[in-house]
């Protein structure tokens, strides 16, 4: 492990660090932080709740000068849950250097986005199809962008994204740093990478062990419109007396919840 004094930030970021408790690099960190710092091109495989946001976030904020007024970074994501969460976590890093960060997603008002992108933020957290209809409106130019982050690429493509990030990549200038994160590496992703990534560095922190051994694991295969059905099925066959029932998004979750009540 790493300590994060050791990795040459500047002092604001140090201290923003500092406030949020953080001493010790994470692996991801301590492998990403360094090469995102040189400005080289980066993949780096890594399971969520690894310390991702800031091992492309802090190395992103550390360059990113508060005097410009254009947007220079992107990060893009597969949801709006995650482009929240993700710009909640550059905020905190933010903090002490005056840089704007905004969240782009859709399900939220369009005319709101477009006042809030006059307050010009350095950074832009979004998802793909938001940010596409942004760019044909003009409201968002890439033409200054240094960074772009595609963060659990993964699922972005999973979601039918593939044309999308093609098509937003095309408009970002080739002289940029383009980092990728994905917990998997299909050859989708790798197709990506090779069309949109030079000479990348690659960094992989994957756990020895993804799940507990005394846990018996089964999966069932349904139509989307047939889950609620399959679900309700299966609590009432195994009747456990705890279970725990994961969704994609904080909204379907939501909705089990009022569901299954």
């Amino acid at each position: 492990m790493k300590n994060f004094a050791e990795l040459g930030l500047e002092p604001k970021v140090l201290q923003a660090i500092t406030e949020l408790g953080f001493e010790e690099a994470t692996p991801i960190q301590a492998q990403s932080i360094p090469i995102a710092m040189s400005g080289r091109d980066m993949i780096g495989q890594a399971q969520t709740g690894t310390g991702k946001t800031a091992a492309f976030g802090i190395p992103l904020i550390n360059k990113i000068s508060k005097d410009t007024d254009k947007i220079v970074a992107l990060i893009m994501t597969p949801t709006r849950e995650l482009a929240i969460q993700v710009a909640e976590e550059i905020g905190k890093l933010t903090r002490f250097k005056g840089i704007g960060s905004l969240p782009i997603y859709g399900g939220q008002d369009i005319g709101r986005q477009i006042r809030a992108l006059k307050k010009k933020p350095q950074i832009i957290i979004g998802t793909p199809g938001r940010l596409l209809d942004h760019i044909n409106r003009k409201t968002i130019r890439l033409d200054d962008v240094e960074t772009v982050i595609l963060d659990e690429a993964d699922e972005m493509l999973d979601m039918g994204f593939m044309e999308d990030i093609q098509s937003i990549l095309k408009l970002v200038p080739e002289e940029r740093q383009t980092m990728l994160f994905s917990a998997t590496m299909p050859p989708n992703i790798q197709k990506l990478a090779q069309q949109f990534l030079k000479n990348p560095e690659h960094v992989s922190v994957i756990p020895k062990q993804v799940s507990a051994p005394l846990i018996d694991q089964a999966y069932i295969e349904v139509p989307e419109r047939q889950k609620f059905e399959a679900l309700s099925r299966l609590i009432d066959m195994e009747s456990p007396e705890l279970a725990i029932v994961f969704g994609r998004t904080k909204r379907r979750v939501d909705e089990l919840a009022e569901a299954l009540q």
